[in-house]
């Protein structure tokens, strides 16, 4: 039986000279995998980890000519490979091990890998584009692009790669576009879409629109409400959600957007420390007239922050990483989404990912529970 790894991976073309392999792909990327389980974050930090767990690796890949010595072959061949294979890869495993729940939020954001810009060859930081699913705290996919403002043009590309069906998607300002709210509909799903001043006409129609409403008190316009509120450590929050598929006064506006039945406002309010804040913001959206399921659309957007940038940058040093050659810094982060899916997929440890992975650093056997999950 194939595992995991061999069933979806396996596809990856080895451009090399065959004649002149020494160490197969497959231990290649089985020696990446392991080292960025046990903490490694660098090429030497990488090869120390596959010495140190060369009888683990031996159980899992052949190493007929010993471990890839790291800036000879494994940064050599890592930076290679085409990140467009390896991403379709990615999402091929993933969509067989995810199980997908009817109505479960997929937040779609950017994030920027800092420590991949290189100025002594004029290359650019990365920005890698990624589809979250919050409720098990997993990438499903991500894509590459040169920069923040053309994630307009990656998301329909991501989005295409996707099983979204039965999913509602939620994506910040800039991916409120007509053709990214077409290509959800198409794939089944359903969005939230944050809108301000790049659809200039369509926001302030919107906020003048629950303007009169509250300053009417809602006077013969459905709509429902709904309202949080968390306290704790000299700090007062409450959430207010308002949603509403009266749109008979931004007809002219909406009927362009397809699948687009209401219009919703977050407002949030936080005392800290005697001072007051309010945040208001706007949404189109193609779910029906429901406050709940639309403050748990809005509040789970913001965890692809806090359970994925943060966590890369936090637990996995994504931003100080140097890995810079070709390919390299777009590989090594999908693989870093690779290993962070596994860690949040084992569950005997109820550590923190950072923890993890040092535990997997000192005990083989742990290591050995994280790889089975895809080896």
């Amino acid at each position: 039986m194939l595992s995991a790894f061999n069933e979806h991976f396996s596809s990856i073309p080895d451009l090399r000279q065959q004649s002149k392999v020494e160490h197969k792909l497959h231990d290649i990327l089985l020696t990446l995998i392991v080292g960025v389980i046990c903490g490694a974050d660098g090429w030497e930090a990488i090869e120390e980890v596959a010495y140190n767990r060369r009888k683990l690796l031996d159980k899992y890949g052949s190493f007929e000519n010993g471990i890839p010595v790291v800036h000879d072959t494994i940064a050599r061949v890592i930076s290679t490979i085409a990140p467009e294979r390896l991403q379709h890869c990615f999402i091929s495993w993933m969509q067989a091990a995810h199980i997908a729940t009817q109505g479960e939020v997929i937040a779609i954001d950017g994030k920027t890998v800092r420590g991949s810009f290189d100025k002594k060859s004029k290359k650019n930081a990365i920005h890698m584009v990624s589809a979250f699913a919050v409720n098990n705290g997993v990438v499903l996919g991500q894509i590459k692009t040169e920069e923040k403002s053309n994630e307009i043009t990656a998301i329909p590309q991501l989005l295409y790669l996707l099983d979204i069906e039965g999913s509602i998607v939620t994506i910040d300002a800039m991916g409120c576009q007509k053709k990214i709210a077409e290509k959800i509909k198409s794939k089944g799903a359903d969005y939230v879409l944050a809108v301000k001043g790049n659809q200039g006409h369509l926001h302030q129609s919107i906020k003048d629109f629950f303007a009169i409403c509250q300053e009417d008190k809602f006077h013969n316009v459905a709509h429902q409400f709904h309202e949080e509120v968390d306290a704790g450590h000299g700090r007062i929050e409450s959430r207010r959600y308002w949603i509403s598929e009266d749109l008979s006064s931004i007809k002219d506006l909406t009927s362009q957007w397809d699948g687009l039945i209401s219009v919703g406002m977050a407002e949030s309010e936080r005392h800290i420390n005697g001072k007051m804040s309010k945040e208001v913001r706007y949404f189109i959206c193609s779910i029906k007239e429901d406050a709940k399921t639309f403050a748990q659309a809005v509040r789970k957007h913001w965890s692809i922050e806090n359970q994925l940038h943060w966590v890369l940058d936090v637990s996995f040093n994504e931003d100080l990483s140097r890995i810079r050659r070709r390919n390299a810094s777009e590989n090594m982060s999908v693989l870093r989404h690779l290993v962070l899916n596994l860690l949040r997929q084992e569950t005997s440890s109820k550590k923190g990912l950072k923890a993890k992975r040092f535990k997997a650093a000192l005990d083989t056997t742990y290591t050995e529970k994280i790889m089975k999950l895809i080896f």
